[in-house]
């Protein structure tokens, strides 16, 4: 099994293989993570590694007030992330590759990566300025079907897309082309579906293509039933995700 060590950026969202994941770096410790990636030539990938976060922060305390007044302030790699940082965040995530990292004036960073590869976490070490990890790659098996299952999810997708648009009075933008390759169907779909990070990440480390289409065929069918129900659609989103500093 290839293994890898690489820095370590959690999120509190979920990365997928081929999605762009845009980033606003103003901690310290992910500035240094930042700083250190510059130094890899710019022939080379400059690669992190990306983890859901299962229990934490994704923003360290740094002060008393929003959105904790209480909260004590905390400093160092795996500040907001307890003792154990390894089990604080979820066992699969996904490499990303820095396309740009712009240092602004300030001392912050813009990043612009994408997602790459499935890994598996191994360990999590907290010595340095920042967190690194030892990653064990996964390889994208396609299972039983995974073609006939990516049309079913494709259509399905479609539907799901136009109730949403629906439910919340939004134009439906159509003759987008989309993939035909079943990994890259899977994925897309994944990260597109409003679902929470726990559903996000079942999808991220299903065992092969098929299995994710099969669960997504699932969701799809029972998320546009739902909708189809509704009038409208609550703004879940501002209820399950906690006030940040971004």
């Amino acid at each position: 099994m290839t293994t890898v060590r690489l820095p370590l950026f959690p999120l509190n969202s979920v990365l997928f293989p081929g999605l762009v994941l845009p980033l606003n770096v103003f901690e310290e410790r992910y500035r240094a993570m930042m700083r250190d990636l510059l130094k890899t030539p710019e022939d080379e990938s400059r690669r992190f590694a990306v983890v859901a976060i299962r229990d934490g922060h994704e923003v360290a305390p740094s002060a008393r007030g929003l959105p904790d007044r209480t909260a004590v302030t905390e400093r160092g790699p795996a500040a907001g992330f307890g003792d154990d940082p390894a089990r604080t965040f979820h066992g699969v995530g996904c490499v990303a590759d820095a396309a740009t990292i712009r240092e602004r004036a300030d001392g912050t960073f813009e990043v612009l990566a994408t997602g790459t590869t499935r890994v598996k976490l191994l360990s999590v070490d907290a010595s340095g300025p920042f967190l690194t990890a030892e990653l064990q790659e996964l390889p994208e098996e396609p299972g039983e079907e995974a073609g006939a299952l990516a049309e079913g999810v494709l259509r399905a997708f479609r539907q799901y897309q136009k109730r949403l648009a629906g439910a919340r009075e939004r134009s439906l933008a159509t003759g987008a082309d989309l993939p035909d390759d079943p990994s890259v169907v899977s994925y897309l779909v994944a990260a597109a579906m409003m679902l929470d990070v726990p559903s996000k990440q079942r999808l991220l480390q299903a065992p092969d293509t098929a299995s994710r289409l099969r669960d997504e065929l699932t969701v799809l069918r029972a998320e546009t039933a739902i909708i189809r129900s509704l009038p409208s659609l609550p703004a879940a989103d501002l209820t399950r995700a906690p006030t940040s500093l971004n």
